[in-house]
Parts: structure tokens; C-alpha cells; sequence
């Protein structure tokens, strides 16, 4: 399971796997929703709801994205092509009218969410494979993490790279996010670690925050900011505080293998993973608890 997210009104759960196929889940009961969303013929890498609720994305080894009905599940217009290669991240920008895509062709493409067409040129300056994308909360800027070690920063409107690279981390970046308010991006790498920055000036902020033995492939913020889950290599999930980086309670154990997706509920109540094991776990968010069975694909 390579990810997974939450709908924005919580109820439901998307999930991208290995076996070329999206699904659908109830958040409350963990029962599968509709036939599996088919189309792709490749590891479907990303997932992500559009803003509103009304449509899915989906990034995949057969270099393109789809965009799905998240109601019907049926496929939404002609696949978006570009990429010359794998596509591992897929975001809709805060407004629903653009979707970014990170690429194995070292690439962030911009897309017309409508339409699917392409907006402006390829972004251009990582010298690695682009493992993540994401939109900053106001929509002003793109973030990327990549094989290349280092985080760069995009004008959403003009493409063009903002600052000098985030540097610090000696591993590939395979996830990064912004905090909700904006004034802070994390990132996720192959060094084990995570890594806090001052958004406006590229600052490293703090430590690095460690305790991963393991690749760490997902980063993500709570709704209310003070908290951060991981997901790791070493099979486990971490939850740490937002302002200190310290470790919070013990880490979320169940997932026999590599976890390379986790969220957070719009709630915040709630924690998702998606592991390399083929199973979605849903945990409280404040217990650490497991809560229901795994979902399997």
C-alpha cells in the first residue's frame, strides 16, 4: 500500500497499491466501498481528494494521473500525460483548480484540474527523482522533496524556484508537508530523520528529530499544528511534538512491513497507514491504539 487519505469530510478512505488499483473505504467500519477504481496499469504511487470532496487523483507507475468520481468511482476524462517518467506524488492545490505531480523525470508538472491540461513549463532544477509535492495552505507555493537530498520551493503562479535549495538532510526526501499555518515545512528521509523548516527564510529549524531506524517515507502535520506522524522502514508510526520534536507516547507497532503512507483524520482524531504489508491500520490519535481490524487490499 504506497498511499492513502482521507475524503475531506472524514468518512471515507482512499488507498494506492502495488496491485494497479484504487479503493475506496468506510472510515468508520473499515468496509470497502464500490468496486475498485481500475484504469491505471501500473503501482498506483499517490492518492489525494480534491478539496471539495467530489474527485479523486491518482499518480502511477504508468507515468500518468487520473482523475476519478469519487461517488461513482467511474474514470474522469483522458488520463494526464507528460511525465517521461513514474509518477510518485499528486496534490490539488487548496482551491481545487490545479493539480502538481512529482516525477521519477526529476519533474513537477502543474495541471488545469477541469481540463488536464498542462499549465506552463515542466518545473525544473531537482537533479533526482521528485518524491513528493505539495501545496503550500494558501496556495502561493509548491514544495518538493527528492532522490537529490535536498527540499526546493516553488512560485505556484510562475514556476519559478524560490530561494536557494532546503539542505541539511544526507538521504533522499520522500515526503514533505507544510504546517496548517503555513510557517513551517517538514520532510521525511532516507537519513531516518525528520526535518523541521522556517518556510519564509529555508532556516532549518531546531534538531533533526530521531528516533526512526528506518527510511522514513511519510510525514504529515495534525489539523491543529502541534503535532507530527511519521512513517517509517522500521514498520512503525511516530507521533512528535510539533514545537519540540520530541518523541510522543511509544510508537504505533501492528504493520509488518515498510509504512509508506500515513495521514492524519480532518478531525484529528484519527491516524491512517498504509503499509508495503498490503494492509490499511487506522489508530486513535491520541491513545496510539489500534482501532478495528486492518483493511486489506
Amino acid at each position: 500500500m504506497y498511499s492513502v487519505a482521507y475524503s475531506p469530510d472524514g468518512q471515507n478512505i482512499i488507498s494506492g497499491s502495488h496491485d494497479n488499483i484504487i479503493r475506496i473505504w468506510k472510515a468508520e467500519t473499515g468496509t470497502a466501498v464500490g468496486k475498485p477504481l481500475e484504469g491505471h496499469t501500473g503501482t498506483v504511487h499517490s492518492v489525494a481528494y480534491s478539496p471539495d470532496g467530489h474527485h479523486i487523483i491518482s499518480g502511477s507507475g504508468d507515468n500518468t494521473i487520473r482523475t476519478w468520481n469519487a461517488e461513482t468511482g467511474a474514470s474522469v476524462g483522458k488520463p494526464l500525460e507528460g511525465h517521461t517518467g513514474v509518477v510518485y506524488s499528486v496534490a490539488y492545490s487548496p482551491d481545487g483548480q490545479h493539480i502538481i505531480s512529482g516525477s521519477y523525470d526529476k519533474t513537477i508538472r502543474i495541471w488545469d484540474a477541469e481540463t488536464g491540461a498542462a499549465i506552463g513549463e515542466p518545473l525544473e532544477g531537482h537533479a533526482g527523482t521528485v518524491w513528493s509535492v505539495a501545496y503550500s495552505p494558501d496556495g502561493q507555493h509548491i514544495i518538493s522533496g527528492s532522490l537529490d537530498n535536498k527540499i526546493r520551493i516553488w512560485d505556484a503562479e510562475t514556476g519559478a524556484a524560490v530561494g536557494k535549495p532546503l539542505k541539511g538532510h544526507i538521504g533522499a526526501v520522500y515526503s514533505v508537508a507544510h504546517s496548517p499555518d503555513g510557517q513551517h515545512i517538514i520532510s521525511g528521509s532516507h537519513d531516518n530523520t525528520i526535518r523541521i523548516w522556517d518556510a519564509e527564510t529555508g532556516a532549518a529549524v531546531g534538531k533533526p528529530v530521531e528516533g526512526h531506524t528506518g527510511t522514513v517515507y511519510s510525514v504529515a502535520y495534525c489539523p491543529d499544528g502541534h503535532h507530527i506522524i511519521s512513517g517509517s522502514g522500521d514498520n512503525t508510526i511516530r507521533i512528535w511534538d510539533a514545537e519540540t520534536g520530541a518523541s510522543v507516547g511509544e510508537p504505533l507497532e501492528g504493520h509488518t512491513w515498510d509504512v509508506h503512507s500515513v495521514a492524519y483524520s480532518p478531525d484529528g482524531q484519527h491516524i491512517i497507514s498504509g503499509s508495503g504489508d498490503s494492509t490499511i491500520r487506522i489508530w486513535d490519535a491520541e491513545t496510539g491504539a489500534a482501532v478495528g481490524k486492518p483493511l486489506e487490499h
